[in-house]
């Protein structure tokens, strides 16, 4: 294998990658870090093109086809997490270019699930709002116990968020296309039809990968069928909720929604979004902990340094 000589760290948003990881194990690589995420195509051709190694966060900058084979210098691409559906793996493969992923941390999506799903039922940033504002105990919260949680996608996350609703003695039902009932059953949770879900549930969060099967699978007949003042939650993909579908259910008081992912990051300050009524909003949190991060720069590092060795690992192939 050739030798590395600069790597670029993307999307750095709080300026931690080089704290969190033993970098100091790479004395000889040049390495540049970027705060900010660049999404016009050109002149993010521009800042990488000097670069023989990127180390990617996540979804956070894609790597489609046209943008990896407009960088001749690219040798090792290094996407955090085992797998990156914005980065094109066969286009890599084709132009000799090695894409590792790394090891992650738990399961941190699933507090962030229940953060904002407590948030929601117990009305939090309104009474801290409050409370800083010299008020006491301005709106009624809703207990979650004997209430329903409706989980689509009943995977490994899916299945641990599950388990928390049971501890707070909620009745949990699960949907997924291929879920069985006996798969659901095994952890707790009783299997129905989608639009029964949504229909029964007082908590519906969704656990699913996005793919051109999974995209849109909550549209309006879904949130047209949920109770009024049921909550909506999405820590997995925005693109999973139809969006007008999701603002005109938020505009008409019907739900509450507390989201993690949108259909463009980082989101825009004019996504209407920003101005729904009825949410709780954070800016892609569900794998950002201290605890995931050393595991992602650890395991980058170890990408480098098996690719100079000339045995690359945790290849990722198309």
């Amino acid at each position: 294998m050739p030798t590395l000589n600069r790597l670029a760290i993307l999307d750095d948003y709080q300026d931690v990658t080089l704290k969190l990881g033993p970098w100091e194990r790479l004395a000889e690589l040049d390495i540049t870090v970027f705060r900010d995420t660049l999404a016009e195509r050109e002149a993010l051709i521009t800042r990488l093109m000097p670069f023989d190694a990127i180390l990617a966060m996540r979804e956070r900058t894609p790597f489609p086809r046209e943008l990896i084979e407009r960088l001749p210098n690219l040798k090792l691409l290094i996407t955090t997490g085992e797998r990156n559906r914005g980065i094109d793996a066969e286009a890599c493969a084709e132009r000799g270019i090695v894409f590792s992923g790394t090891p992650s941390f738990g399961a941190p999506t699933v507090d962030l699930t229940w953060g904002l799903i407590l948030s929601l039922a117990r009305r939090i940033p309104e009474q801290v709002n409050a409370l800083h504002a010299g008020h006491w105990q301005t709106q009624l919260g809703v207990g979650l116990e004997g209430r329903t949680l409706g989980v689509v996608g009943l995977g490994k996350l899916g299945t641990k968020v599950a388990r928390v609703g049971q501890a707070l003695g909620m009745k949990v039902i699960a949907w997924s296309t291929n879920l069985t009932a006996e798969a659901a059953a095994a952890v707790g949770a009783t299997r129905v039809e989608k639009a029964e879900l949504f229909a029964q549930a007082d908590v519906v969060t969704l656990h699913l990968i996005l793919s051109d099967r999974s995209r849109g699978i909550v549209g309006a007949a879904e949130l047209g069928a949920m109770k009024p003042g049921a909550m909506l939650v999405n820590t997995s993909r925005g693109p999973l909720v139809d969006q007008p579908a999701l603002l005109e259910a938020l505009h008409a008081g019907r739900i509450q929604a507390g989201i993690d992912v949108y259909d463009v990051e980082p989101l825009p300050e004019s996504h209407p979004l920003l101005k729904a009524a009825n949410t709780v909003l954070t800016p892609h949190l569900g794998y950002v902990t201290e605890e995931n991060y050393r595991a992602y720069f650890q395991g980058a590092v170890e990408a480098i340094e098996a690719f100079h060795a000339g045995t690359p690992i945790r290849v990722i192939k198309g």
